[in-house]
């Protein structure tokens, strides 16, 4: 037994015809349930509404026992109800009592219902209830039941969210959430300190009619709306390279263009208008089983893609209610701290950068697009900060402390007095760094220090200039692939490697080969599923064992640098003929350019990262055949202490301030001297002062940093005596000790040594 092909349409008239009605909400509830059960042939159909503490209320129930009604209670995971609420899940069975979440109420009277069919009753990505019809008899409910369940928990959804349930509920605590001061603990994305005032990223979008009365006319609004969105994708894609001058943002928008036209996504939005829907809901109802999808999704990058389609769906409905766009498209205040559940780099781009002060977002994780732009403007930013959204107004003042990961919401006057006076401090740092933008990294006793920046984003060049860095000592070339939808071709690197040559305006910049594998995946490349990844087959093994990758890249940087000269670094070399190989690929494309014409970089300097142990044994083999080296001291530290740098019950554990990672280094800085081959260190240790001083300490000419580290690490390193610095680490290095950093600072302190 089911509903007929009209039973969706059927049961939402009647529906409406309810809601219409001038009675109390309680009698409201019951007669859904009582429509529900009839429209459906079933015997049983029950309402449970999420509450304050993570437990779901039996609100109304036909065929349930009556008095359970606001007694019957489960904690969200507890139960085939709390399941659903739990996993945003729908449940179909045909014999509820064998599932192994089945809890049963004794209350309710339920023990002779065997076929069970639940879905969540969801907004805006949120769980807030659970819709359930049960029938004695055992019998699987057809895929229309369920569609018409899930439409029906869409009209629901809006009765919970209108608030007009409060009054049948007992016990009902004022809903103080959006009055009162809140801290959250969330992921720094990006550090630094901003005040302001919250900017919800996507306004509210609220659809008023949820009912279709006219299934034709809603589907031909449907298909002018994802015309017009269509033809808007395709205006900012052409667009993009003018107004952005890189190959990078092109990509993001050419998956949004890919997901504008899936046949798919179509399909599923015409079937929830068949159900009943107006063109609006159906888009909120598939956007709704997206949302869910992607919160089951352990997959980082495929929830990204997911996040694409998201925003596509954001956009569609903005077309069909006619609300405006993005906020950043409105008048910012002048102190604004945007709040989105996720958002894309392009879309933080958008924004007037006068008036933003920071990014907080619900997901979003450090190794995110967005996170990466973030940095790259040096906008505080934080991710993780689940809830937020639910907490925040525009307009609520706001703390973001992105070094601690704390979120502070309608602060205190004192809190907001105590960082107030912590942005004025970090103001008067940054002014004082400023001035010394133009001045060299002399230290006190003669040596010069070569502080170069980090870069992967077109965006992140003009600080190459603002800080005053010598040049770009590693350019991640990955970025724009892992931004990308599909594997860069070859006139699209070309353009990218151009662009940043150009806008470096005669600094050196180094460009290391694509380093993907572990964190780094590439969507559209297949990658065998690791233990340990970390370990695995990335970054040069892939590129070797994947010649023509590698043969593309090196092409293309070649090709874009017109004569000019070009800086090429293989990173995870782990023994000498893992280079000899690189090299080779490199003297093949050279072969290749000349034949056609072009002209080879002059000069070309080809490199190695140092920063798998085993060639601290080969250096003496390696060295005469690099033209430079570079220590990435992330992953040799990781590698020294056999230690997982992400992993948090060993953050901290192990120093890369210790004798043994010290000494490591210092081997590498004698080696290149004997050599006489330039060595650099690009890992995230440069960039902070007091690591900084310990690696200018054992002979470390040159390193490479976060932009904005720049500052004061010149700060440190001109009020430093680097001869009396070495003679106090050297006998240092062969002690036991844990970490130097107890005797670095002291050593600072004593000296007047600036951190």
């Amino acid at each position: 037994m089911g509903t007929s092909a009209l039973g969706p349409r059927v049961l939402l008239r009647r529906l409406r015809e309810v809601m219409a009605e001038p009675v109390t909400a309680q009698k409201r509830l019951d007669k859904i349930v009582q429509i529900i059960a009839a429209n459906m042939v079933a015997e049983v159909c029950s309402i449970y509404v999420m509450r304050p503490g993570d437990f779901l209320e039996l609100y109304a129930t036909e065929g349930l026992k009556r008095e359970a009604v606001h007694k019957s209670k489960l904690k969200a995971g507890e139960g085939l109800v709390g399941t659903i609420a739990k996993q945003a899940i729908g449940l179909n069975l045909s014999e509820a009592q064998n599932h192994p979440s089945f809890k049963y109420l004794p209350e309710t009277g339920e023990e002779i219902y065997h076929a069970f069919l639940g879905v969540p009753i969801m907004r805006g990505g949120t769980v807030i209830g659970v819709l359930v019809v049960q029938n004695r008899t055992r019998r699987h409910y057809t895929e229309e039941e369920e569609e018409a369940l899930q439409t029906t928990a869409m009209v629901l959804a809006e009765v919970i969210a209108a608030g007009e349930l409060r009054e049948v509920a007992s016990e009902v605590a004022a809903d103080v959430a959006h009055v009162r001061s809140h801290h959250l603990r969330g992921d720094s994305l990006a550090e630094g300190v901003a005040l302001g005032h919250a900017v919800l990223h996507e306004p509210r979008v609220v659809i008023q009619d949820l009912i279709a009365e006219n299934i034709p006319r809603e589907k031909k609004r449907l298909e002018d709306a994802v015309a017009q969105l269509r033809a808007h994708v395709d205006e900012l894609l052409d667009g993009s390279d003018a107004q952005r001058g890189a190959a990078e943002y092109s990509d993001v928008l050419e998956t949004i263009r890919m997901f504008a036209h899936d046949k798919g996504w179509m399909n599923r939005l015409r079937e929830a208008i068949d159900t009943g829907l107006t063109a609006e809901a159906a888009v909120e109802r598939v956007q709704n089983d997206n949302r869910a999808r992607m919160a089951r999704t352990p997959d980082p990058y495929l929830r990204e893609r997911m996040h694409d389609l998201d925003d596509l769906s954001n956009r569609l409905l903005r077309i069909l209610t006619g609300a405006i766009a993005t906020a950043s498209r409105s008048d910012l205040p002048q102190n604004a701290i945007v709040v989105a559940r996720n958002m894309g780099p392009a879309e933080l781009l958008d924004y007037d950068r006068t008036k933003l002060r920071g990014v907080i977002l619900e997901e979003g994780g450090r190794t995110s697009h967005v996170a990466i732009v973030a940095r790259a403007l040096g906008i505080p930013a934080i991710g993780q900060a689940a809830g937020l959204i639910d907490l925040v107004d525009t307009g609520s003042p706001i703390i973001v402390d992105g070094g601690t990961g704390e979120v502070f919401v309608r602060p205190s006057p004192d809190l907001q007095r105590a960082y107030a006076e912590k942005v004025r401090f970090y103001a008067r740092k940054q002014a004082q760094y400023a001035a010394l933008r133009d001045e060299p990294a002399l230290c006190r006793s003669g040596e010069r220090i070569e502080l170069n920046i980090n870069a992967g984003l077109i965006v992140d060049l003009p600080h190459l200039h603002d800080s005053g860095a010598d040049g770009v000592g590693l350019y991640r070339t990955e970025l724009q692939f892992m931004m990308a939808s599909r594997f860069p071709r070859l006139s699209s690197q070309v353009r990218h490697y151009e662009a940043i040559i150009e806008q470096a305006a005669g600094k050196p910049v180094t460009f290391r080969t694509l380093d993907i594998g572990a964190d780094k995946v590439l969507p559209y490349l297949r990658q065998p599923k690791e233990e340990n990844p970390a370990l695995g087959w990335r970054s040069i093994r892939m590129a070797l064992d994947r010649p023509a990758l590698l043969r593309l890249q090196v092409r293309a940087l070649m090709m874009a640098s017109e004569g000019a000269p070009m800086k090429i670094m293989f990173p995870m070399i782990a023994d000498v003929e893992e280079y000899k190989r690189a090299v080779e690929v490199v003297e093949l494309e050279k072969q290749h350019l000349l034949k056609r014409g072009h002209r080879l970089p002059s000069p070309l300097k080809l490199g190695a990262m140092i920063e798998i142990p085993s060639l601290l044994w080969q250096l003496d083999h390696l060295l005469p055949l690099v033209d430079f080296a570079s220590i990435g001291s992330n992953d040799l530290v990781q590698f020294l202490f056999a230690s997982d740098r992400g992993n948090p019950r060993l953050a901290g554990r192990y120093d890369p301030l210790s004798p043994s990672a010290l000494g490591a280094m210092r081997l590498i800085v004698e080696k290149a001297r004997r050599h006489n081959k330039p060595v650099t260190l690009c890992g995230e240790l440069g960039g902070r002062p007091l690591e900084a001083m310990g690696l200018v300490g054992i002979g470390l000419d040159s390193i490479s940093m976060v932009p904005s580290a720049v500052g004061p690490v010149k700060a440190m390193v001109r009020s430093l005596d680097r001869q009396k610095l070495w003679k106090f680490m050297e006998p240092l290095l062969s002690s036991p000790l844990h970490t130097l950093r107890p005797e670095l600072m002291e050593f600072a302190q004593r000296n007047g040594v600036v951190l």
